[in-house]
């Protein structure tokens, strides 16, 4: 049986996977602008400063938009499908791609109100998830 693959955190991406197996959403936050930014770099998007610092986020988002994927595109995720490909305004002002769990595919509805939960994939790795906020209706 296949196996999803698992990320390997890098130099640069190693703070962002730490925090999450701590359970916290980490993402950079620039100290010349004040503006944070994802995915991962090296330079903030806003000022082009590289005063790029790791902080935890709220967690805290809405659904922006989604696909459910059907087709098998990697074996390992054969025994997932149909799953939802979601992408995630965060509270922060960036956005990340990620799945949204807890609730059915037909329940998804843009702009619902989600926060961050991290599922463990293996080899010490946790990834951010996300489900619908505590009074979300469903």
């Amino acid at each position: 049986m296949a196996v999803k693959p698992i990320p390997v955190p890098d130099e640069i991406s190693a703070p962002f996977f730490d925090g999450a197996r701590d359970g916290r959403l980490m993402l950079q936050h620039c100290s010349a602008c004040d503006g944070w930014s994802f995915p991962v770099r090296e330079r903030c998007p806003h000022c082009f400063a590289a005063k790029l610092q790791w902080r935890a986020a709220s967690g805290k988002g809405t659904l922006y938009t989604f696909a459910i994927m059907h087709q098998v595109m990697n074996p390992g995720f054969a025994g997932a499908v149909p799953y939802n490909v979601s992408q995630i305004d965060l509270a922060e002002g960036v956005r990340m791609i990620s799945n949204v769990v807890g609730v059915a595919n037909s329940d998804l509805r843009i702009g619902m109100k989600l926060e961050a939960c991290f599922d463990d994939i293996g080899e010490n790795i946790r990834v951010p998830k996300f489900r619908p906020a505590a009074g979300e209706n469903q």
